[in-house]
């Protein structure tokens, strides 16, 4: 991992201003995070969209770097996201990571039971 700060990009739509500044304390901490809000172009399929890609491989070393707490803490704020969305409210997330090869989570669930549990793995 890299001594210098690396941009990291955040996309989304329907994220509340307070869901973001939460995702950007944690991430402004390893980051300099870039934030854009996007237009929905999912039309009705889903009331909120988060993209971030991190500038770095998806392995053990970033986990070690980037703290498996902080890890956990995001995870935790999608989580939240989701139960304020409630069932039946679809909510994307995407996670997308450089490096070889080239690495992306997609979570999308309308059920919450099914979301956490994408979230987990």
């Amino acid at each position: 991992m890299s001594d210098q700060i690396q941009p990291l990009i955040l996309k989304h739509y329907g994220i509340s201003p307070w869901e973001i500044n939460v995702i950007t304390s944690i991430l402004d901490k390893r980051f300099k995070t870039e934030d854009e809000e996007i237009e929905n172009t999912y039309e009705n399929k889903f009331v909120s969209h988060l993209e971030i890609s991190f500038p770095y491989s998806f392995n053990e070393e970033f986990f070690k770097w980037f703290d498996f707490r902080e890890w956990d803490r995001l995870k935790g704020v999608f989580k939240e996201m989701k139960r304020r969305r409630g069932n039946g409210k679809a909510i994307k997330i995407e996670l997308n990571f450089a490096g070889e090869p080239d690495i992306s989570f997609m979570i999308q669930s309308d059920q919450s039971q099914w979301f956490k549990m994408e979230v987990e793995k």
